[in-house]
């Protein structure tokens, strides 16, 4: 089986503005890196679609969908629930980033394709259940982990997010919930503020929330050790059904919105690591979901040698 990629020009009609960090030219950089390596013509496209109100219910409230729909409607230059620029496409483009990556764990989980990955925008880890922030709209990973629990009965999944930022909106989703394991290295203090070692959730998600936060400057002695001596042990006692990915690359070094210093090498054996997780405890099922990355040249070279990793194992 090949790699499933849901990448579509469409993700580009979200245009907060020319000098945004989270501009459509990110999207670019990823399809140039993906067809430089030879990978997308090798790749399985899948098709986007848009989320349904009912979908994205299971995640974010009726309240907060309602707002989203009605500001982005009327014209709102910025989410009034957070620091989201958005423009009059940028609902029907956020829609369509959510319903395509629940397209991508359809194509996993039906074993049309061994894993996916999924060059979206708007990202989605900042978006809480009841608010917009942090560029992000509706929660990508998080409503993607709700769809394969409803439609394809997975009890547990776990979410690995190694964005340079700490993925708030998912952590906060999933709180109190008990059957998605949350995994975090992140820049901290740093955006959102949030993501100290001591947040572990509450309730039946105690101990199913691991931070692991770090200063600006660390790299794969940090980041690569805590995903060996501390995720590797976690999944294995988790067992999960299903692997999700928050894919953010401005933790690789040189990027204008973080201080780490990951390497494509580092991706590279990150994306292993992920990949054995996966075919110890769920049979491979594995969906990557693009978050950060804002160095086009370090996005694309990140990503090229994530994908390339998910394709050749």
């Amino acid at each position: 089986m090949s790699t499933g990629l849901l990448l579509d020009p469409l993700y580009k009609q979200h245009a907060p503005g020319e000098a945004h960090p989270e501009r459509p030219e990110r999207l670019d950089a990823v399809t140039a890196a993906l067809e430089r390596g030879g990978h997308r013509k090798q790749m399985t496209r899948i098709e986007p679609r848009p989320a349904s109100i009912e979908e994205l219910a299971a995640v974010h409230s009726r309240e907060y969908i309602d707002l989203a729909h009605r500001e982005i409607r009327r014209g709102v230059r910025q989410l009034s629930t957070g620091d989201t620029d958005v423009m009059p496409r940028s609902l029907d483009v956020a829609l369509q980033a959510a319903g395509g990556v629940m397209n991508a764990v359809d194509a996993v989980f039906s074993g049309r394709v061994k894993n996916a990955f999924c060059a979206v925008r708007p990202p989605g880890h900042h978006a809480t259940p009841t608010k917009g922030m942090g560029f992000c709209i509706f929660n990508n990973v998080a409503v993607a982990a709700r769809y394969a629990q409803r439609k394809h009965g997975a009890e547990r999944v776990l979410i690995v997010d190694w964005d340079v930022h700490h993925g708030n909106g998912t952590q906060d989703t999933f709180w109190r919930d008990g059957s998605v394991l949350f995994f975090s290295t992140h820049q901290y203090p740093w955006y959102p503020g949030t993501g100290a070692a001591d947040e572990r959730g509450e309730g039946n998600g105690k101990d199913k929330i691991l931070n692991r936060p770090f200063d600006a400057g660390a790299g794969r002695e940090e980041i690569y050790g805590v995903f060996r001596e501390d995720l590797v042990p976690a999944a294995k006692h988790f067992k999960p059904d299903f692997v999700l990915i928050s894919a953010g690359f401005d933790s690789r070094v040189g990027d204008p919105l973080g201080r780490f210093r990951l390497t494509d090498d580092d991706f590279r054996d990150l994306t292993r690591l992920m990949m054995d997780i996966a075919e110890d405890h769920c049979e491979g099922r594995l969906v990557s979901v693009l978050e950060g990355g804002y160095s086009l040249e370090g996005l694309g070279a990140g990503v090229a040698a994530h994908v390339g990793t998910l394709r050749n194992a």
